[in-house]
């Protein structure tokens, strides 16, 4: 079964995409519009070159094809073009029609000198060439050594609660597990068996796979929490050393994001330990082995599973504007701990509390309340939001203590990143 639906999750002759829906049926996906398509024009006619990265499955080659319908495409997971692209690559580029869409181009890194000086000679041509890859850090590597100043820099992450409002805590995004609907799980041990099988081993020497997949059943049961390398190495059996090849894999492939502590004063005594995250709540809901919406409310994970989804979110949101992410956390050596700390414009200072629950009252904003008394003494410009479930009918009261306003995660993006997109 396994195997027969890795195959059935896929894109089709390059323009349509379909899934394995709940009836059993393999249905072509309506397109849902990206937010960062706005961004994505706006490169175009900046730069010669632009470069989308973001990890395997969020919709990167589909949302390129259809936005991009008059531009070529090539695939260089295709064994015959790989062959073809080694064995002659100035025949290969000169067989292309511009502008192409060039896929997974970090399995060729040596096209980059080439795509280069086909640039040089032209500079004033933009968006000609469009690369995309889901080894964000092979890739970028390429890019750095290649593209710099020739290229812009984008990417994509799996949907957002406000591109589609089928994405929350227990859902995530990507675009296949949503059209799935409750064959989800299965989409998601297909992913994980491919991501396994194909980008692991083409990245790092793993000897066993199998105590691969524990790490990352391990690694979930962390969501949330300070990055701990040698608590998690131990059950498994490998080295710190190891466990760090293995979490980079993971940074690398955009499966997991590391949350850095916020510190501007470096005289202050506070944690320096990030804290580490799933990208997608959705996956991190299968690893843990939360297989509906009910079971998810029970789970002692579930906070974790918010408060990830909540910072998820936010990065969508800055990167569809063609921002590098930058989502912090605030804790010091005597407990005081904040969520989510973000300068979203400068000498602005944002300070958010994530509560799983639809009550909200003001003694959960305790902790960001003295936070910010703090930064406020120190002449920064500062606001304070408990982010929760919003209820099934009505809303919350809008402010829970003096200062706190009570939102959404939804109401939280568009008040904070408030230039809507489309």
């Amino acid at each position: 079964m396994l195997r027969i639906l890795k195959y059935n999750f896929r894109i089709l002759n390059n323009s349509n995409l379909r899934c394995l829906t709940e009836d059993g049926i393999i249905r072509d996906m309506k397109y849902v519009k990206r937010d960062i398509e706005t961004c994505l024009a706006q490169a175009l006619e900046m730069f010669p070159a632009v470069v989308l990265t973001g990890p395997r499955r969020a919709g990167k080659t589909y949302m390129l094809r259809k936005a991009l319908p008059r531009a070529s495409y090539v695939q260089l997971e295709d064994v015959d073009v790989l062959q073809s692209v080694r064995a002659d690559p100035r025949g290969f580029l000169d067989s292309l029609k511009l502008p192409v869409i060039i896929d997974e181009i970090q399995q060729t890194p040596e096209l980059f000198n080439y795509i280069r000086s086909r640039i040089d000679a032209e500079p004033d041509k933009k968006g000609l060439w469009i690369l995309t890859g889901s080894q964000e850090s092979l890739l970028m590597r390429g890019v750095g050594e290649s593209m710099a100043g020739r290229a812009g820099i984008l990417r994509l992450m799996p949907f957002s609660h406000r591109e589609s409002k089928n994405v929350s805590p227990f859902s995530g995004g990507y675009p296949e597990a949503l059209a799935a609907g409750k064959n989800a799980a299965l989409w998601y041990s297909s992913y994980v068996q491919t991501y396994l099988e194909r980008d692991v081993r083409s990245i790092v020497a793993v000897k066993n796979l199998a105590t691969f997949h524990r790490f990352l059943k391990i690694l979930a049961t962390r969501h949330g929490q300070m990055l701990n390398k040698t608590d998690i190495a131990s059950p498994l059996g490998v080295s710190v050393p190891t466990l760090t090849e293995w979490l980079n894999v993971l940074e690398m492939s955009g499966l997991i994001l590391r949350v850095a502590p916020y510190y501007r004063n470096a005289g202050k005594r506070l944690v320096k330990t990030p804290k580490i995250y799933f990208t997608d709540s959705g996956l991190a809901c299968y690893l843990l082995g939360i297989r509906s919406q009910q079971e998810l409310e029970s789970s002692p994970f579930s906070g974790a599973v918010f408060e990830g989804f909540v910072i998820s979110e936010i990065l969508k949101a800055q990167q569809s504007e063609g921002h590098e992410g930058e989502v912090y956390y605030f804790r010091d050596e005597q407990g005081l701990e904040v969520d989510i700390v973000l300068s979203p414009r400068e000498s602005e200072i944002v300070f958010a509390e994530c509560k799983k629950s639809v009550t909200v009252t003001p003694d959960m904003s305790a902790s960001m309340r003295r936070l910010s008394a703090s930064f406020g003494r120190e002449g920064s410009k500062t606001s304070m939001y408990l982010i929760h479930n919003p209820p099934k009918t009505g809303r919350v009261a809008p402010t829970v203590g003096e200062g706190v306003c009570a939102v959404s995660p939804s109401e939280f993006i568009e008040t904070v990143y408030s230039r809507r997109i489309g």
